[in-house]
């Protein structure tokens, strides 16, 4: 039975709902203008948000009481920036200008029922997996949206349910990165999407990833089609595999996109990592390393204020967080406590020599305070015993912050030659040639033309070609990063679309009975796939003859047939001689079927 046709709209009352949104639009008009004369450093945008939607009743519940829709009523979002707004001052902030804005609303239409949501609230939405408010601000009518905040969440919705609608069992985390939710005004939208592949058998892992992100990133074009977003919609599709092997590899692109990403879709995947990370639990964290330094100052401003056993415990913590922060950012995987006065002593004192013995003496003498209180051997503590200790702690951390510096300053040049040497590397593979940075800009300078890169690519080359023989301040060297890393993520999908393309070239597909199989012929290896069709792969390879012919089977899988693809590069040209038709013959009978352009 098919779904009854959806009522018909006559022209009188498209006229009549035309009328009505102009003079909705014009009362909202002059909301902004008010807004923008009152707020204009916090003003990023004003919708016209849909009607409420009837909450559902639950199963087994009392009946929710379900008031009558005003028809008058006008739902209007202001979309306010708090990012200026220091964090313990946000919720006075809000409740501040929520009380303000509403009585504007109020005196310029009774019917006009504002929603105040600072960009903090936006992602707290997000984070705790309330999507349906995400929904609801896309469907609005923006007003007023000079950021393109409004329509960069329209896109996004479109896009997501059309991936998730097709890939619903798979798509684990779509995320929005990059200045979205910072209600910056950018140029491109940056979405990330993580794929379950975990019981993918069908096909190699790097061959999903390629076809999937194609497909994933058609429905990005149709999106911004059907919304008219003039935004470039950038979307990076990673499979869960990759994505736990980045995290566990500390890889600084997917550090950025845990810190930096708000899920607009998490199916408990993105999320648990993105706080595993506040907490300071993946290493090499910066916040962790931040949130400790910082640690150790507030606790030393407020040690005055505590009664004498949170003194002793505070000033404990104050010297032991730096100097577990300065162990990791040297390298070292986050201590115990008592680990960490031997590697002080072991690491800093006796190998680097950066750090004076006193020094590491002062933190087991505060330690050795601590544990006598905590057993209840030390009961009072004088006020000379706490000066003391608060002195000696106080000589401590401004040491401890003499040695964090110096160890920053040696992480900032191995971060540069880092840059340099990953840009580098890249770059070669990509363009698959050797030599000095000055090939290397002629090459690239031509592959602009070729492979249709962006001409911002080129001086961005340039700029982390020149980055080790300049003077740097930080703020440049991570200005550099965020381009080395965008570079890098464009060369590594070029490379990966290119090998995915080398891959297909490689390939006989063949028909026998009503069976398809596969024979991926390499260099000097054939791998032969039975059944493609069946979830289980039987996978078998052989030797290729000089005649082209094949050599003994002998059992594979697909572990072994990525592996090879891994560390083995594809001919650049496969030539396919009657001998192996022949052998394809024996194998699998006389009716087989060669199968040209699938």
């Amino acid at each position: 039975m098919q779904n009854p046709p959806p009522p018909q709209i006559s022209e009188e009352e498209q006229k009549k709902l035309k009328e009505k949104f102009k003079k909705i639009k014009t009362k909202l008009d002059s909301l902004t203008k008010q807004l923008k004369s009152k707020y204009k450093d916090q003003l990023i945008a004003v919708s016209l948000l849909p009607p409420e939607q009837p909450k559902p009743n639950i199963p087994g519940m009392p009946p929710i009481p379900q008031e009558k829709p005003d028809p008058n009523k006008i739902n209007t979002l202001v979309l306010i920036d708090d990012g200026e707004i220091e964090e313990k001052n946000k919720v006075s902030f809000i409740k501040k200008i929520d009380a303000e804005i509403k009585k504007i609303s109020s005196d310029l239409d009774k019917n006009i029922d504002t929603k105040i949501m600072a960009l903090f609230e936006l992602r707290e939405t997000c984070y705790d997996g309330k999507y349906d408010i995400i929904q609801m601000i896309a469907m609005g009518a923006p007003i007023y949206d000079p950021r393109e905040m409004l329509m960069a969440l329209k896109v996004s919705e479109i896009h997501k349910s059309m991936v998730i609608k097709k890939f619903e069992k798979y798509v684990v985390s779509y995320v929005a990165a990059g200045s979205l939710f910072r209600g910056e005004k950018a140029n491109d939208i940056d979405i990330y999407i993580v794929v379950d592949d975990t019981d993918v058998k069908r096909m190699p892992r790097m061959e999903l990833k390629t076809k999937l992100g194609a497909i994933i990133r058609s429905m990005g074009v149709e999106a911004t089609m059907m919304t008219g977003v003039k935004k470039e919609f950038h979307v990076q599709v990673y499979i869960l595999t990759d994505f736990w092997e980045s995290v566990k590899d500390a890889n600084p692109v997917i550090f950025t996109f845990l810190r930096d990403g708000v899920p607009l879709y998490d199916r408990s995947v993105f999320m648990p990592w993105k706080l595993l990370l506040k907490m300071g639990r993946i290493r090499p964290s910066p916040e962790a390393i931040d949130l400790n330094m910082e640690l150790g100052k507030k606790l030393i401003d407020s040690v005055n204020l505590r009664l004498l056993n949170a003194i002793t415990l505070d000033l404990y913590y104050a010297i032991l967080n730096p100097s577990q922060a300065a162990l990791m950012l040297y390298g070292v995987s986050p201590p115990t406590p008592k680990e960490t006065i031997e590697l002080l002593n072991d690491i800093f004192v006796k190998k680097e020599k950066i750090l004076e013995k006193e020094y590491v003496d002062i933190l087991e003498k505060v330690r050795t305070y601590y544990k006598d209180i905590e057993h209840k051997k030390i009961k009072t503590v004088t006020g000379k015993e706490i000066d003391s200790l608060l002195a000696d702690c106080r000589k401590y951390l401004k040491r401890i912050d003499q040695v964090f510096t110096q160890l920053q300053k040696k992480k900032e040049k191995e971060k540069v030659k880092e840059i340099y040497n990953s840009t580098v590397k890249i770059t070669k593979d990509f363009l698959n040639i050797s030599g000095n940075d000055e090939k290397l800009v002629r090459e690239f300078k031509k592959a602009i033309k070729t492979e249709k890169l962006p001409e911002s690519t080129l001086k961005s080359l340039k700029a982390i070609l020149k980055i080790k023989s300049k003077k740097l301040s930080k703020a440049e060297v991570e200005k550099l990063k965020k381009e080395s890393n965008i570079l890098t993520k464009l060369l590594f999908d070029k490379i990966q679309l290119k090998r995915g393309k080398e891959l297909e070239r490689c390939k006989v597909r063949f028909k026998y009975g009503d069976k398809y199989g596969e024979a991926l012929l390499l260099d000097k290896i054939v791998f032969i796939t039975s059944n493609i069709d069946s979830m289980e792969k039987e996978i078998s390879k052989a030797k290729l003859l000089p005649n082209g012919g094949i050599d003994k089977l002998q059992k594979s899988n697909l572990e072994e047939l990525e592996s090879h693809l891994t560390k083995n590069k594809l001919p650049k040209n496969v030539f396919i001689k009657e001998k192996i038709f022949e052998d394809l013959k024996k194998l699998f009978g006389k009716d087989i079927e060669i199968m040209v352009s699938y």
